[in-house]
């Protein structure tokens, strides 16, 4: 089995989430749609871990200038302006990359508007 990234992108003037609409403390701020791709991929032990982001708003970019060991530079507010935000993940753990693409393919982000990147995760502390 083969852990996938399955990063979720959303067209940034249709991000689900837009500043102020924080969830309130215990609600999860889900769709339906999403609730139900869950409802699926939990079950069948797919779903290793994910989240969903915040808006690119609150993050916070930071680079080091000068290289290791210099100056820290922290921005407020994403790495670059974009159509599209990152909007959360899944890790998916799949048979194969055709099987991920049929899990990838569940996921709302795919068919309502945004996109979903897969990308094989290389496993730095697996135990062989």
């Amino acid at each position: 089995m083969t852990l996938y990234l399955a990063l979720l992108y959303q067209p940034a003037d249709q991000y689900f989430m837009q500043p102020g609409d924080m969830p309130a403390p215990g609600e999860r701020g889900v769709s339906p749609e999403y609730r139900e791709f869950m409802a699926e991929a939990g079950p069948a032990g797919v779903i290793k871990g994910g989240e969903a982001l915040l808006p690119p708003e609150t993050s916070t970019t930071i680079t080091v200038a000068g290289g290791k060991g210099g100056d820290v530079v922290v921005t407020d507010g994403p790495y670059a302006e974009a159509k599209e935000v990152l909007g959360g993940y899944f890790l998916i753990e799949a048979a194969d990359l055709d099987d991920a693409i049929k899990w990838a393919a569940k996921i709302p982000a795919a068919w309502d508007g945004g996109k979903v990147e897969l990308r094989p995760v290389l496993e730095l502390n697996k135990q062989n």
